[in-house]
């Protein structure tokens, strides 16, 4: 009955903590949405807002990860459930990491409009992996929730195209200043964001890892060749 009423016990905190990382996440998902909100229109407000967040997102980090040091120091968990929380751990991280490329850009989209640039065709130029980045995070803390490995595997692959539109954006910007030094200051504006961008969805693949290493007990990281989803539990 003791061990029985320890494994509840247990149980319960971690899903505690699960829930304030999926918090937390529903937060740093905002702030990107507001973020680039903040690009295409320049809402100084929203951009401090967004600024503001980063605290509330620290904050959650640094008592998350206390949480999961008093589990593990209080519960001593083994095999499974040690992967779980150590890989909570690693997502908690990423997370304040996402925080932190959002207000990036928040700041950066203040500083452009209060310098009163003109930014509409650099939204667009960013617009579509803004897009497939706030998917791919969305999708990520929906695969951690659930502890869908399948789902989290086919999200590692839309890194690479991720990937691929950023140096595609690059090579658009540098032209650009070559073709017109007037546009050289909002360029690498974008060229920012456009990395920021481009590091959430790097983010976005760290957290389908840590669930691909929770569900299967493999960590790919690193790694040139992933397990097919045929491979991954149901």
């Amino acid at each position: 009955m003791m061990g029985e009423h320890s494994s509840k016990k247990y149980d319960e905190e971690l899903e505690a903590i699960r829930s304030k990382v999926l918090l937390m996440g529903g937060i740093v998902e905002t702030q990107f949405l507001d973020a680039m909100t903040c690009f295409r229109i320049g809402n100084l407000e929203r951009a401090e807002r967004v600024m503001r967040e980063d605290d509330t997102v620290n904050q959650l980090e640094v008592s998350l990860d206390d949480a999961c040091s008093h589990l593990i120091v209080r519960r001593q968990p083994t095999a499974n459930d040690l992967r779980t929380v150590m890989a909570t751990i690693k997502v908690i991280t990423d997370l304040e990491r996402i925080g932190d490329e959002a207000t990036k850009i928040a700041r950066t989209a203040k500083s452009l409009h209060s310098r009163g640039a003109v930014t509409v065709s650099h939204y667009e130029m960013v617009r579509s992996i803004a897009n497939a980045t706030s998917d791919m995070l969305h999708d990520a803390l929906d695969a951690f929730a659930r502890n869908d490995g399948k789902q989290a595997l086919q999200l590692i692959a839309q890194d690479a195209v991720i990937d691929h539109e950023f140096r595609s954006i690059m090579r658009n910007l540098i032209t650009f200043m070559m073709e017109d030094p007037r546009t050289i200051s909002a360029a690498l504006d974008t060229l920012w964001v456009a990395k920021a961008i481009e590091r959430i969805g790097d983010h976005a693949k760290n957290i389908a890892e840590y669930v691909i290493y929770v569900v299967e007990g493999k960590d790919i990281r690193h790694t040139k060749t992933v397990p097919l989803p045929d491979d991954l539990p149901e």
